[in-house]
């Protein structure tokens, strides 16, 4: 299965990458190709991340809610775009 990552990164530590890393490397054991927003290079003007997260949320079978994912805007977005094209939303354990 495809997944992709979903999760809070604007205003917390290095984007909050250590939590992204630590998501893929568990989906990437239970055998998914992982979809990592985290991955993009810093630098871009904000309103070019939305439509590259929204293409990768597009190609997964299934986004993956990193904890606090409910207080993030983006992945607020990304979870509504992800139901809206019927895909299955997995959450990380609380």
């Amino acid at each position: 299965m495809i997944v992709y990552i979903a999760g809070p990164m604007a205003g917390m530590e290095d984007k909050n990458r250590e939590a992204f890393r630590a998501a893929e490397e568990y989906l990437r054991l239970k055998g998914h190709t992982v979809l990592n927003p985290a991955v993009l290079p810093d630098g871009l003007p904000a309103s070019a991340y939305m439509p590259i997260c929204l293409s990768m949320v597009q190609a997964a079978d299934a986004v993956y809610l990193l904890r606090g994912w409910g207080r993030s805007h983006g992945a607020g977005i990304e979870c509504n775009y992800a139901l809206y094209q019927g895909k299955k939303i997995l959450r990380q354990a609380e």
